[in-house]
């Protein structure tokens, strides 16, 4: 993959300045960038490089002055680090995607229905009556059960799971070695002190633009009918366990090793920080915030609070306290 820097100036809305016909074949750390290369400069402690840079063009604010004489060309632009960001998009995109076609050995079920420019990896299964959209990539070893339905432009790498009824949305990224549609922990006491196990006859159901971290599982729900619903935009971290029948609201993230138990929803555009422990059957509202380590074992319907501890408690209302404490 090779640009002139006027082309990329164009897909950034950027201006140039400098040579617009320099060729960039890579995206590099400004500190480490050789020629063929471009880079980006946000952050103001990171300045000094720009003097010294081998990168044929260095994406820089519109506002942004230099001290010393600047050899690199550059892209002026309103948001150097949102720039970069399209860039790293536009070549992850052109990465992931390039692939096509099927390898083998690889097993698609009786009534499957494929979508153009879809790639199979070698050792993938697909079961029956799946139905995969235009442009997907399914990576080797992914196993894809019966009846699921995968969108457009979504990519599942290599190793994932997805069980039978299982539901993806369009531009989502799957990444190796997660579950969807597991069995969720449903076990119900005996007399005898052992525990038989409730059947979990749900699904998944996961909506556009999600990405689910590696190892991460997401179990389905109980009964027939009902979804694990994981919503748009949502951004999923590895190592994250989410019960059956939750529903995480859109937009909202969350960091690795974080659980949440069944029959919790968490609201959209939330922030959900690592090893996060949260209680099933509990509403948490849109906006909220929950501190690394929390625990949170009650419901906070209203949202746009901040969370943190364990039991977890709102980070206001603990300042506001600890205020009125000091002056007394």
């Amino acid at each position: 993959m090779e640009f002139t820097v006027s082309q990329i100036a164009e897909l950034v809305g950027g201006e140039v300045q400098g040579d617009k016909k320099a060729k960039v074949r890579m995206l590099a750390k400004i500190q480490e960038a050789k020629n063929g290369q471009i880079s980006f400069l946000s952050n103001p402690k990171y300045e000094s490089f720009i003097y010294i840079t081998e990168a044929s063009a260095v994406i820089v604010n519109k506002d942004f002055q230099a001290r010393k004489p600047v050899e690199t060309t550059l892209i002026r632009v309103k948001d150097p680090y949102s720039s970069f960001t399209l860039l790293l998009e536009e070549y992850y995109k052109f990465v992931s995607f390039q692939k096509t076609g099927v390898e083998e050995p690889s097993f698609a079920g009786e009534g499957s229905i494929f979508g153009q420019e879809i790639y199979r990896g070698a050792f993938s299964y697909i079961g029956k009556n799946t139905k995969i959209g235009t442009n997907v990539k399914i990576y080797p070893h992914t196993y894809i059960g019966d009846n699921c339905e995968i969108g457009d432009n979504t990519i599942i790498h290599a190793g994932a799971k997805l069980y039978n009824n299982t539901r993806v949305g369009s531009y989502c990224v799957i990444h190796s070695g997660a579950v969807i549609g597991s069995a969720g922990f449903g076990f119900a006491p005996q007399e005898d002190g052992t525990y038989k196990t409730i059947p979990q006859m749900g699904n998944v159901i996961i909506g556009n633009h999600v990405d689910v971290g590696a190892n991460t599982v997401i179990d389905c729900a109980t009964f027939h009918g009902d979804s694990t619903r994981i919503d748009d935009g949502v951004k999923l971290d590895n190592l994250i366990q989410i019960a059956h029948n939750v529903t995480i609201g859109s937009n909202t993230v969350i960091a690795a090793q974080t659980g949440i138990s069944g029959s919790t929803t968490i609201g959209s555009s939330s922030v959900i920080a690592g090893q996060v422990g949260i209680a099933g059957h509990l509403e948490i509202g849109d906006n909220t915030s929950i501190g690394a380590q929390a625990g949170i074992g009650k419901s906070v319907p209203k949202g746009n609070v901040k969370l943190m501890g364990s039991p977890g408690f709102e980070l206001l209302a603990f300042r506001t306290r600890s205020s009125r404490i000091f002056l007394i």
